[in-house]
C-alpha cells in the first residue's frame, strides 16, 4: 500500500473515532431518566392520554425538561410542561433516582414526591404507564417485512463487532503457529472485568463523565487482554515446540480454566454491572406504530469494532509487522532465514490477539451492561466457528466469519425457534468442515492446517 492509501486508511479511522466521540458530547439525554419523567406524566395528569413532544436538558446538569401533551375526554389538548431533578448523571448508579419534579404550576412537595415513588412509580402500573418516548413524524415509512428486517440487521450491528474482533484473534494466532488457543473466550471476560476497574477509578475519582469511562474501560481492557494473552500464550503455545499441536492445545484448555478460576476469585461470582448509557432509541424508519431505531451505544461499539477492524487490516498490509507475520505464516524458515525473529514475532501477535479479545469484552460491558468469569466461554466459542467458516488462517476471513455468526445468531432468534439457534450454528459448522474445511476466504487445500 502506497503512502496516500495508508494516509486514507487512518483518515477513515480518525474520522470514525471523531464522529464517536463528537456523537458521544452530544447524547445528553439519559433514557433511564428519560423514562422515569415520562412515567410521571399520567400520575400528574389522570385520566388523560399523554403524548410527549420533546425532551430535553433542564435549567440543571441533573434535570430533563419534558413538553408534553395532555389530551382529556370533551375538552382541548393541554401543551404542559415538566421539570425532573435526579440526584447524579452519567456512569452514577443512582442517576435514575428522583429528586425532584415541577411543572409549570410550580414544584410539588416533598411528600407528594415521596408518596408518587414510592407507590407509583415503584409498581408494575407504573412502569406500564410510561407514554413512550416522543413521536419520529419525520422518518421514511416502510413496508413491515422490511422494517422488521431493517431492525433485526441494526440489532445485529453490536453483536457482528464482538465476534468479528474475538474471530480475528483466534486467526492471528493460528495463522502464524499453526496453534489454535482456546482461551480466548476467558481473555474477553478479562477485557470486560478490566472495563469494569477501569470504570470505577474514573467514579472514584469523583467523574461520572460516560465518555472518559468509556476511553478508561477502553484502556484496560486493551492493557490487561494483551498482557494475559502474551504471557498465558508464552507458557501455553510459545515454550511447547512439539510437532503435534495437541500438546499445545490441551494447554490453552488449562489456560482457559485458569483465567475462568483467576477472574472467579479477583471479581467474585457475582457479576459486576454497569449503569446503561446513551441508551435513548434513534428513529430511522417505521412501519405504522412500529419505530425502527438504534440506541447510540450500539453506535458506539459498532463504530469502535470498525475502526479496529479497519486498523488491523492496515496493520497486516501496510507495516513492517503485517510484512514479517505474513511471510512467517507462508514460510517460517524462510523467512528466519531474512531476519523474521520468529518467538519475538509470536510474542507480538499474542499481544496483539489478546488486545482484540479484551477490546470485543470492553464492547461487550459497554453494550450489555457486563459479562460474568464464566460467561466469555461461549463467545470464545462461537467466535471460533466464525474464525473456522470464514477461514482461520486468514484475516479478513475471520471478520468476515465474525460477521456472518453475530448476524446468524440475530436473525435466527428473530425468524426461528431460538432453543435450536445453537444447534443450527454448530451444524453449519460440520457442514463447513466437511465440505470446505479451508473456510470462505482461507486455506483452499481440501483439508485445513492440522489441529
Amino acid at each position: 500500500m502506497s503512502e496516500a492509501g495508508i494516509f486514507r486508511a487512518w483518515r477513515v479511522i480518525a474520522c470514525l473515532a471523531g464522529f464517536c466521540l463528537l456523537a458521544a458530547c452530544s447524547w445528553t439525554i439519559d433514557a433511564d431518566q428519560a423514562r422515569v419523567c415520562r412515567s410521571t406524566l399520567p400520575a400528574l395528569n389522570p385520566g388523560a392520554v399523554i403524548s410527549v413532544q420533546r425532551i430535553q436538558k433542564g435549567p440543571s446538569a441533573q434535570s430533563l425538561h419534558v413538553h408534553y401533551t395532555a389530551q382529556y375526554p370533551d375538552r382541548p389538548p393541554l401543551d404542559r410542561d415538566a421539570i425532573c431533578t435526579f440526584a447524579a448523571a452519567g456512569l452514577a448508579l443512582n442517576k435514575a433516582d428522583l429528586i425532584g419534579l415541577a411543572t409549570e404550576e410550580g414544584p410539588i412537595s416533598g411528600a407528594s414526591l415521596y408518596l408518587l415513588k414510592q407507590y407509583y412509580l415503584q409498581t408494575p402500573e407504573g412502569i406500564a404507564a410510561d407514554p413512550g418516548s416522543p413521536a419520529a413524524a419525520d422518518v421514511i415509512e416502510l413496508p413491515s417485512t422490511l422494517a422488521y428486517g431493517l431492525q433485526q440487521f441494526l440489532v445485529s450491528l453490536p453483536r457482528m463487532a464482538i465476534y468479528a474482533l474475538l474471530s480475528v484473534a483466534f486467526s492471528l494466532v493460528f495463522g502464524l503457529s499453526g496453534r489454535i488457543n482456546l482461551a480466548f473466550g476467558e481473555l474477553a471476560a478479562v477485557g470486560a472485568a478490566a472495563t469494569v476497574v477501569g470504570t470505577s477509578l474514573v467514579l472514584v475519582s469523583g467523574i461520572n463523565v460516560p465518555l472518559l469511562g468509556i476511553l478508561a474501560g477502553l484502556a484496560g481492557a486493551l492493557f490487561a487482554g494483551a498482557m494475559h494473552s502474551a504471557v498465558g500464550g508464552y507458557f501455553t503455545i510459545a515454550r511447547i515446540t512439539t510437532a503435534s499441536s495437541q500438546p499445545s492445545l490441551i494447554a490453552t484448555v488449562g489456560l482457559s480454566l485458569a483465567l475462568m478460576e483467576y477472574l472467579r476469585l479477583v471479581q467474585s461470582p457475582v457479576t459486576v454491572w454497569l449503569p446503561p448509557i446513551w441508551s435513548e432509541a434513534l428513529p430511522f424508519a417505521r412501519s405504522k406504530d412500529f419505530l425502527v431505531s438504534l440506541t447510540p451505544i450500539s453506535l458506539v461499539t459498532t463504530g469502535l469494532g470498525l475502526a479496529a477492524a479497519l486498523g488491523l487490516l492496515w496493520l497486516m498490509k501496510a507495516t513492517g509487522f503485517g510484512r514479517s507475520w505474513r511471510a512467517y505464516a507462508d514460510d517460517a524458515k524462510a523467512a528466519a532465514l531474512m531476519g523474521v525473529d520468529g518467538p519475538r514475532l509470536l510474542t507480538k501477535t499474542l499481544a496483539l490477539a489478546g488486545a482484540m479479545a479484551g477490546l470485543s469484552g470492553m464492547l461487550i460491558v459497554v453494550q450489555y451492561g457486563g459479562l460474568g468469569f464464566a460467561g466469555g466461554f461461549q463467545y470464545g466459542l462461537k467466535a471460533l466457528i466464525g474464525a473456522i467458516i470464514g477461514g482461520i488462517g486468514s484475516v479478513p476471513g475471520a471478520l468476515l466469519g465474525g460477521f456472518i455468526i453475530g448476524l446468524f445468531e440475530t436473525v435466527w432468534s428473530a425468524y426461528l425457534p431460538i432453543e435450536a439457534r445453537d444447534v443450527a450454528l454448530y451444524a453449519a459448522l460440520a457442514i463447513f468442515l466437511i465440505y470446505r474445511p479451508g473456510g470462505l476466504l482461507g486455506f483452499q487445500e481440501p483439508t485445513p492446517r492440522p489441529v
